[in-house]
């Protein structure tokens, strides 16, 4: 690569240093927003330094849309999950699986995956990891087919939305994609994606779901606010339709999540925002906004521009290969680092290019699908992953039976074929459907 200057040299070096501190966050146990701070103030101290930077340029760096977005969501899941709604399903869910562990998995899995069409992936797996172990210890039953199936599950149906997955988020603010456009492009793939999980984890979990039951699950658990959570419910419901409409009547999706809750705050008095803040995620925002602020700051030297020039040809002349290469590409770097940074550097390439009027909307796609279902790849893939792992490996300790724990090692033998799988059919569909998927004007 020729014709770097210092400031992209400062900025690479820079971008390089944050993002492996990023990336190694579980070997020091510096959090990774830690990193993503110290990158931000170093980027604008350099870029000052060098006159390619400054607090203004990073300030406008950040997408307030994906922030807010995020940040809101997050108060709504707050608010549902103080009335116990999520606890009557699963455990409603439970009760009708009449006996049949592949019902249960099926029909929780079902669960897990329409609601991350709407939540992120984290927050569903912090939802139903518990429950899951509940019901199934109650039940008798081993609860690692359906943790398992839990995270991979929540990170395929997260692909499919706009609001699904954080990158979504990301992808669709930065190329100007609308709720309806992205659902109608992603929802074919993880259809099929998620039919061939079921049917995976069906066959891979096969000794554990034929194994008997050793007690009926018939418990009863109240809602700790039953009209609240119907409220809730309606909201969403409003919230959904406002998506759908969005582009028409010129709201940016954090408006519609705002608009909703107000809306949701309005209909209870037993609402305390103090106590919904309080559930506020504040390390996982701090985090985007001090990512932003580092691309934006690599952008603006220069460096991304340089990286874009190399495959113009490449993308021009041939789009396909380009999007498949894509896929894997980041299909592998989310199985074995997190999915965000690599989506935030990639951003910028592909605007660039689209701003210099080469169709790089294939490749949007090929990107959404790749960090969504590469995460699947492996324990550390996502944070949902992560965090399914931690809650396995704490009921082995409690317990005193090892199997019970997620290890790498499992992850590998039942997760990973899956994430191969659910990739062949994204290539396949990149393949087949790729003038479905070649649209001009997103």
């Amino acid at each position: 690569m020729v014709g770097l200057t210092d400031p992209m040299m400062v900025s690479a070096i820079i971008l390089c240093t944050t993002f492996l501190g990023i990336f190694t966050e579980q070997f020091h146990g510096i959090e990774r927003a830690k990193f993503a701070m110290a990158g931000a103030g170093a980027i604008i101290v350099a870029g000052q330094y060098f006159g390619f930077y400054s607090p203004q340029l990073a300030l406008e760096a950040i997408d307030w849309n994906v922030v807010f977005l995020l940040a809101i969501m997050m108060l709504i899941v707050s608010i549902m999950i103080s009335t116990g709604g999520f606890d009557h399903l699963a455990q409603y869910l439970a009760r009708v699986s009449g006996g049949s562990q592949l019902k249960l998995l099926i029909l929780l899995g079902t669960v897990v995956t329409v609601i991350s069409l709407l939540i992120d992936n984290v927050t569903t797996v912090i939802i139903f990891g518990p429950l899951i172990i509940m019901i199934c210890r109650s039940m008798g039953i081993s609860p690692v087919p359906y943790l398992l199936s839990a995270a991979l599950l929540s990170d395929t149906g997260g692909v499919a939305t706009l609001v699904g997955d954080p990158p979504n988020l990301m992808i669709g603010s930065a190329a100007g994609i609308s709720f309806n456009t992205f659902i109608v492009h992603m929802g074919p793939p993880v259809l099929l994606a998620w039919l061939s999980i079921l049917l995976g984890m069906r066959f891979l979990f096969k000794k554990e779901l034929t194994s008997p039951i050793v007690h009926s699950f018939d418990q009863v658990v109240e809602y700790t606010n039953r009209r609240l959570w119907h409220k809730s419910l309606f909201v969403m419901l409003v919230m959904v339709v406002l998506f759908v409409v969005h582009h028409r009547i010129g709201w940016q999706p954090w408006l519609v999540a705002a608009a909703c809750l107000t809306l949701l705050v309005f209909m209870s008095r037993t609402i305390e925002l103090e106590a919904v803040t309080m559930h506020l995620e504040t390390p996982l925002l701090i985090f985007f906004i001090s990512l932003f602020v580092v691309i934006g700051g690599v952008e603006h030297s220069g460096l991304l521009e340089v990286i874009g020039d190399q495959f113009r040809d490449a993308i021009a002349e041939h789009p396909k290969r380009a999007a498949l290469q894509l896929l894997w590409v980041a299909a592998i770097f989310s199985a074995l680092i997190d999915n965000i940074p690599f989506t935030a550097a990639m951003i910028p390439v592909l605007s660039g290019l689209q701003q210099d009027g080469i169709n790089v909307s294939v490749l949007w796609w090929a990107l959404a699908m790749g960090v969504g279902m590469g995460g699947n790849g492996s324990h550390i893939g996502s944070t949902a992953n992560v965090y399914i792992v931690t809650v396995s490996e704490r009921l082995a300790r409690q317990t005193g039976k090892p199997e019970l724990a997620i290890t790498p090692m499992l992850w590998i033998r039942k997760g990973t074929p899956v994430m191969l799988v659910t990739l062949v059919i994204c290539s396949l569909f990149i393949v087949f459907g790729y003038d479905y998927l070649f649209v001009p004007n997103l």
